[in-house]
């Protein structure tokens, strides 16, 4: 999901609830902490000599480990930190958006947003871990040659 479609879904619901939940429903911990905010560029060269550059927007979740509050952030209280810091730092829209998180449920990793949802008073992203894949086979399978 790309950064400007999760926001935008954000602001047309300030006052619900934004859950986090893997492909079985588990939820990420009520009183997760926005930690950090990263706008990261990656300069790649794959297997098959192919340069590549492309954009992601990193957003770090964390729980402290005796958090007591059990509430999750409100969209309206994300959209504050994510405003203040695309004001500080060149956050790009067009890129995908991925949560960086891990616990006792989750594998430290940073997580594709396959979709968010608006249920009830809530709005759940729900995220999916990376998978390897090899560009050079990618473009092959599109017509272009593999491995150099």
């Amino acid at each position: 999901m790309k950064t400007r479609e999760f926001i935008e879904q954000l602001r047309g619901a300030r006052c619900k609830q934004v859950l986090f939940v893997d492909e079985n429903d588990t939820t990420i911990h009520g009183g997760y902490h926005l930690t950090e905010l990263k706008a990261a560029t990656f300069d790649t060269v794959d297997c098959g000599g192919q340069k590549n550059r492309w954009n992601e927007t990193i957003v770090q979740l964390w729980v402290p480990e005796n958090e007591e509050s059990d509430e999750f952030m409100t969209a309206d209280k994300f959209l504050s930190i994510y405003d203040r810091v695309s004001g500080m730092i060149g956050l790009d829209p067009e890129a995908e958006i991925r949560f960086e998180y891990g616990d006792e449920n989750f594998s430290p990793s940073n997580y594709h947003v396959a979709k968010a949802t608006e249920i009830g008073n809530t709005i759940r992203g729900k995220l999916r871990p990376p998978q390897a894949t090899c560009k050079a086979r990618d473009r092959r399978t599109e017509g272009a040659s593999c491995c150099g």
